[in-house]
């Protein structure tokens, strides 16, 4: 019996032991590619306020738009996993704060994306009127909306939490995840119909506008290097766009695996935080850092702190 007992204290110490090791090599990794891609999107935005010819460019101000988004919500959610890592539980309102926070900006990037997919039709598909349409201001304008649409969903549960004056949330055992916003069943699925209207409405707008570049490209009178530039990047601004949506439903998901196996909770969040948060703001860098030539010169220059010649000068088309 006393043998029994010291094997299994030294089974479960060693599976302690093996789960740090995981855990300590997991944030390695996942803190590693959080701050290369700081690096990169803070790197853009500088360079996107560096060249005025930038600034004045709708496509570049919704891009950088995008950039700021990405950063504040990839710095909120790391911030999360650090908390998560460090075994700190925030107070009540600070974990509200930060859970409508994250929520909100991963709202904000599929409709930035979504904004950046109208921008490319009208180019391609309206050319004679790009210039009256996709103006500064209307790009502001496209911002601001895209602001007010992301913030109504957390706004909706921020409302009921006020309202139904239930009582404080605040336990030693939770973190900062949506969950603690969610205080009913019917809020699990009022957030899911909302999430399913955006996918559609989102899905609808980029599905429309691929369509109508790619009608375009196949005339005989268009601009063969134009429409497949502008095609392949809604392409992949669609790949993103799952992604980026995805992460919308990650925390309906992540609920039923905790009713089915708590244990494999934690597992479920890093793979979502990798694949769903990490990724989709890969690709932005690869779209317009690498992709664009005139984005991409200036980019190369900047990335690497000016160690090479003097930036060759940029002019962007309207």
């Amino acid at each position: 019996m006393v043998l029994n007992t010291t094997s299994n204290v030294s089974t479960t110490a060693e599976e302690l032991q093996g789960t740090h090791a995981i855990a300590n090599f997991q944030m390695a990794f996942s803190q590693t590619l959080v701050c290369v891609l700081l690096y990169v999107n803070c790197a853009m935005i500088f360079t996107f306020f560096k060249k005025e010819a930038f600034r004045e460019n709708t496509r570049y101000i919704l891009f950088a738009h995008m950039l700021v988004v990405d950063t504040m919500q990839l710095a909120l959610v790391d911030l999360a996993v650090v908390i998560v890592y460090c075994r700190i539980f925030p107070p009540d309102g600070v974990r509200i704060l930060l859970s409508m926070l994250m929520f909100a900006l991963s709202c904000h990037t599929p409709l930035t994306l979504t904004a950046m997919c109208l921008e490319r039709y009208v180019a391609i598909c309206m050319p004679l009127r790009h210039a009256d349409i996709s103006t500064v201001k209307a790009a502001w304008v496209s911002i601001g909306i895209v602001w007010v649409i992301g913030w109504v969903p957390t706004s909706i549960d921020l409302f009921i939490v006020i309202a139904t004056k239930r009582p404080p949330i605040y336990t030693e055992g939770v973190y900062v995840f949506y969950e603690i916003m969610l205080r009913y069943p019917w809020q699990y699925i009022l957030k899911s119909s909302i999430c399913l209207l955006y996918f559609a409405v989102i899905v609808g707008i980029v599905a429309f506008t691929y369509i109508q570049i790619i009608r375009v490209a196949r005339s005989a009178s268009a601009d063969k290097n134009s429409t497949s530039k502008a095609s392949n990047t809604i392409t992949l601004h669609a790949f993103q766009l799952v992604l980026c949506i995805v992460v919308l439903i990650c925390p309906l998901i992540e609920a039923e695996v905790k009713k089915i196996d708590a244990k494999s909770l934690s597992s479920v969040r890093y793979f979502d935080f990798i694949v769903f948060t990490l990724s989709p703001r890969c690709l932005s860098p690869l779209i317009y850092g690498l992709r664009d030539e005139k984005f991409s010169r200036v980019i190369k220059y900047y990335i690497i702190c000016g160690l090479t010649k003097t930036v060759v000068p940029v002019a962007v088309d309207m």
